[in-house]
C-alpha cells in the first residue's frame, strides 16, 4: 500500500486530501500515475504531468522512481 495525498488542485480534482493505494512494491510513478488516470479519468493524468513527487526525500518528475510508503503529489503552485 501507497499513502498518496494530494495538494491544491490535484487535491481538489479527486475530491479528497489523501487515500491509499494497493501498488505493488516497487512500484513507480509511472504506475502511480497509471492508477490515478484509470480511478479518475484521463482528464487527471493531464493535470499529473505537470505535477511534481515527492518521494521519500527526493521531489521529482521522473517517471521511473520507485515510490516510497508515502508520496505527495505537488501541482505547480502560482505565487504572489
Amino acid at each position: 500500500m501507497v499513502e498518496v495525498r494530494y495538494f491544491a488542485a490535484i487535491a481538489e480534482a479527486v475530491g479528497k486530501h489523501s487515500e491509499e493505494l494497493p501498488l505493488p512494491a516497487g512500484a513507480t510513478v509511472a504506475d502511480l500515475r497509471g492508477a490515478l488516470a484509470a480511478a479518475y479519468g484521463a482528464e487527471l493524468d493531464a493535470m499529473l504531468g505537470a505535477c511534481a513527487y515527492l518521494v521519500g526525500d527526493e521531489l521529482t518528475r521522473d517517471r521511473a522512481t520507485v515510490l516510497t510508503p508515502t508520496v505527495d503529489v505537488l501541482p505547480p503552485f502560482a505565487g504572489g
